[in-house]
């Protein structure tokens, strides 16, 4: 007997079909049909549904170790530091459950640093439509429309400036900033790059002021830009920086990097009881071990130029607007079109891609994905388009 959805509390509107199976791009429901998933889980699933190397680090780990407590050391927390550190070009990591505990204790640690090395400094500035979680801190650290006007009183300390105004940031820094929070592109407002010649820029400005520079590549971290993270296109190494989604390849997995300069908590001021625990951990590991080859890395580049080119022709060939992007992280902006109703029409035939503005569609498939899969979710992009308009 089907479970009844009657009791999961109603938090965002779903559709009807109830997901019982899924394997690298594909998803089913409990009635079998199936779905071409460009979504995952919001680029958590980097390797796609059940990868084989997250089924054998989970196998291998459980019958080993499962918890033992993040006030002991465990070896897949020691190795996946290491990783991390070595891939970010940073020192110091904090293995937590998910990008917003991870943007969190981002704050906290700025904050930190703040008070001992910035006389007290604790406002941090941040991009308007950004998006960094969903606890209190990291929606006021947000700048997503509405956001300010829920859950009063909102948090302070959280000052908002456009993405890629660089003078509005010199301008936004003050004696009591003590950091500069973005993501390098803003995946939740509708996949808007800050861009490479901005970062480097912001990076200067950041180090000329004396404030910490703070990315949050929740998103477009993991291998989702073509590189293990989004800021080595530019060529830039941030202060502090907060990677999840992809991290664990479906399980819930997230990290704070910093550099050890930066790293300045003290006994009691970060924790959490499944932090670091040596089954996430695991996977963790043999995520990053896969992702971090270079073949892989080029063939997510390859794949995410195929797959915007595809776009550009459809959007041309339709009268639709610009693709935008950068490697498997892409959006398209939709003329005389609901995205919500695109969406919609395509999860009838078989494809799951997101609408995070009401002009714009988002993709997000495995960095897996085939070539084929790409042709295929574009047939049924084009069924979809024909259907519903705004």
């Amino acid at each position: 007997m089907s479970p009844a959805i009657d009791h999961v509390m109603n938090i965002t509107e779903r559709p009807s079909p109830v997901m019982v199976k899924g394997a690298g791009s594909w998803l089913w429901d409990r009635d079998g049909k199936r779905y071409l998933d460009f979504v995952q889980g919001w680029a958590v699933n980097c390797l796609g549904h059940s990868p084989r190397v997250v089924l054998d680090a989970l196998a291998a780990q459980g019958a080993r170790l499962i918890n033992c407590s993040p006030a002991y050391y465990n070896e897949p927390m020691a190795r996946l530091a290491e990783l991390l550190a070595e891939a970010s070009g940073l020192d110091q990591v904090f293995l937590c459950n998910s990008g917003a505990e991870a943007n969190e204790g981002a704050i906290k640690l700025a904050r930190k640093w703040g008070a001992r090395y910035r006389g007290g400094a604790y406002e941090i500035v941040t991009m308007h439509a950004s998006f960094h979680g969903r606890t209190l801190a990291t929606m006021a650290a947000s700048g997503k429309p509405g956001w300010d006007d829920i859950f009063p009183p909102k948090v302070p300390g959280f000052r908002k400036v456009p993405l890629g105004d660089l003078g509005a940031v010199a301008d936004a820094i003050t004696p009591a900033t003590v950091a500069v929070m973005l993501e390098p592109i803003q995946g939740e407002a509708g996949v808007f790059a800050a861009g490479d010649e901005y970062l480097r820029a912001l990076s200067a400005l950041t180090r000329e002021r004396g404030v910490l520079l703070v990315l949050d590549e929740i998103q477009t971290g993991v291998g989702r830009t073509g590189r293990f993270f989004g800021y080595q296109h530019a060529g830039v190494t941030p202060d502090i920086v907060t990677v999840g989604k992809g991290l664990g390849g479906g399980v819930p997995l997230a990290a704070l990097v910093s550099a050890g300069r930066v790293s300045c908590f003290e006994y009691g001021d970060q924790g959490g009881t499944f932090n670091g625990n040596p089954l996430m951990a695991a996977v963790g590991c043999a995520v990053l071990e896969t992702v971090a080859k270079k073949e892989f890395l080029d063939a997510v580049v390859a794949n995410g130029i195929y797959l915007m080119d595809r776009l550009r022709a459809l959007a041309a060939e339709l009268g639709h607007g610009e693709v935008r992007g950068r490697g498997l992280l892409q959006a398209l902006e939709l003329r005389a079109h609901d995205a919500k109703k695109v969406s919609a029409a395509a999860l009838d035939h078989g494809l799951l891609v997101n609408a995070p503005r009401p002009d714009t569609l988002r993709f997000m498939p495995a960095l897996t994905v085939s070539r084929e899969e790409i042709d295929e979710m574009l047939t049924i992009l084009r069924k979809s388009l024909g259907e519903p308009r705004a």
